[in-house]
């Protein structure tokens, strides 16, 4: 009897999972680990290659083809590692001026022209960026960015096109802005550059850059797409890309770059799953049709978060405790001026947040600086990553989560499990969770957000009331299990479906090569 074959699944992370904590790479090693009869194949971008993995990955983890986007010289070191240095060498040798002006400038002046003056040509741009994939499996990455034929050509373009369109009162871009820009395109669309398996389905965990290696994948392959949406890509771009200091031009170039990518894995996307129906209003607007959305909720086992007594160490004082990452997005300083907030009624009380420091050391600079000025030393305490999330939200009372935007997050879910009531900022899912277990407030409001926590603190009664019902809540709705059938579903009707499709195709072909006259008839006599 023929062993039953397994379903394999590109899975493309980005900044996230086996190589960084938090809810995103939670949700990847849940699906790793639980669903065991999948193979996975990771294909994870990452900031520099110096991560190192956070979790142990299970065995049916078959391989993790790491992305660095930059810190790397030769980005073929970490992205091309099978590849011996002389064929390396070989494919740089072959990457002449003459060959990037043929073969990949006409591709790339393509693009250059969809981010000045965006399009609805989405399956033009699909096969560009697959061009683009074909183009690099013989040619060097590295050599064909660094052209000079290339670089005139894109300033010269841009240059143009904001002397003939431009409004008058913006300025024609900058030489720095032209680098900056060109050094994104070699950043951001490094992914293409790496090989792609293929496999039964590709899941891509955000509508965003990683998503590209399910596009070309469909392109390939014909492999069916899922993309789950645990925030909102562009909007958290947006977010991101306004409050910077870049220029202009340069804001504008990001924003549609990134709106383009996410696009195309909305349009090329056979199932789109967010994590929370607050994310279809952004899908819907994006163009995904209702029909391809399912919303999968996230899902935790209730069986080790449980709740337990406070610890020693926060026994007799009011804590309040976080888990979250130190970064903007987070909204950590909305957090720390609630804490000074609460201290006018509750002087002892004691927040600790649990969650990396150096994802974005500056923003924890301000963090700590923030504190300082408040003095709240001795109350406001930036506790670093821990290695048990079941155990942090028993170290407190409550939990709090202070983010300015979220998707579903797991933190709010794992602190109903332990029966801690939670205050949240009204953003993403959250009050899909959370209304009516917990405490919801506008965000970046920390008067408000500190007497969320004042009430809770306070209240024994309300507190233990809204505990035992948000624990209640998850026992009901977001247990783990349901979480991922759905998703197995997904990967066996997908699977089933392609190949379905291939044994037509075949069935085609065969019935095509029957009906063909023997070749020998083509032959000429010398």
């Amino acid at each position: 009897m023929n062993k039953k074959k397994r379903i394999s699944v590109l899975m493309e992370t980005e900044g996230t999972y086996p190589y960084a904590g938090g809810g995103v790479s939670t949700w990847c090693d849940i699906l790793a680990t639980e669903l065991d009869q999948i193979d996975y194949y990771i294909y994870a971008i990452t900031g520099t290659p110096t991560f190192k993995h956070k979790y142990t990955v299970p065995n049916n983890v078959k391989k993790i083809q790491q992305i660095p986007l930059w810190g790397s010289v030769e980005p073929s070191e970490h992205i091309l590692p099978e590849k011996n240095f002389s064929d390396i060498y070989l494919k740089r040798k072959e990457t002449s001026d003459k060959v990037v002006e043929s073969k990949f400038l006409p591709l790339f002046m393509k693009l250059v022209r969809e981010i000045l003056n965006p399009s609805d040509q989405y399956a033009f741009m699909a096969k560009i960026f697959h061009k683009m994939y074909k183009y690099f499996e013989t040619y060097d990455y590295k050599e064909t960015f660094r052209s000079e034929i290339l670089w005139n050509a894109y300033k010269k373009e841009v240059q143009a096109y904001y002397r003939r369109n431009g409004n008058p009162e913006e300025e024609i871009p900058s030489v720095f802005d032209l680098t900056t820009t060109m050094r994104w395109f070699y950043y951001y669309l490094m992914g293409i550059h790496a090989p792609i398996p293929e496999t039964d389905v590709t899941h891509a965990t955000i509508a965003g850059f990683s998503g590209l290696a399910s596009i070309v994948s469909k392109l390939e392959y014909k492999t069916p797409m899922i993309v789950t949406d645990h925030g909102v890509f562009v909007r958290e771009r947006y977010i991101a890309i306004s409050n910077s200091d870049f220029s202009f031009f340069t804001k504008k170039f990001l924003i549609n770059l990134s709106v383009l990518v996410s696009k195309l894995c909305y349009v090329y996307a056979d199932q789109v799953s967010p994590v929370a129906n607050f994310n279809t209003r952004w899908e819907k607007r994006f163009g995904v049709n209702q029909h391809k959305i399912k919303t999968i909720y996230n899902g935790i086992d209730p069986g080790i978060f449980v709740p337990k007594t406070k610890p020693e160490k926060s026994r007799g004082r009011p804590t309040v405790v976080a888990a979250a990452h130190v970064i903007p997005l987070k909204d950590i300083e909305t957090m720390i001026r609630s804490c000074a907030v609460v201290r006018r009624k509750i002087e002892n009380v004691k927040y600790i947040v649990y969650g990396s420091l150096e994802v974005a050391p500056d923003y924890t600079k301000i963090c700590k600086s923030l504190i300082s000025e408040l003095n709240l030393e001795d109350h406001f305490i930036l506790g670093g990553y821990h290695n048990k999330p079941s155990d942090i939200f028993n170290e407190g009372d409550i939990s709090v989560l202070s983010s300015i935007s979220e998707g579903f997050p797991y933190t709010v879910l794992e602190s109903m499990a332990c029966a801690r009531p939670v205050v949240a900022t009204d953003v993403g899912g959250v009050k899909e969770a959370l209304d009516g277990f917990g405490i919801i407030v506008k965000p970046k409001d920390a008067e408000a957000f500190g007497e969320g926590v004042i009430n809770l603190l306070l209240d024994h009664e309300l507190r233990q009331s809204l505990g035992r019902l948000a624990r209640e809540q998850v026992l009901l709705k977001f247990r783990i299990s349901t979480s991922i059938d759905y998703y197995l579903e997904a990967y066996q009707r997908f699977a089933k479906s392609r190949e379905a499709k291939k044994v037509k195709h075949f069935e085609i072909r065969d019935s095509v090569i029957q009906k063909l006259p023997d070749p020998a008839i083509f032959r000429t006599e010398n």
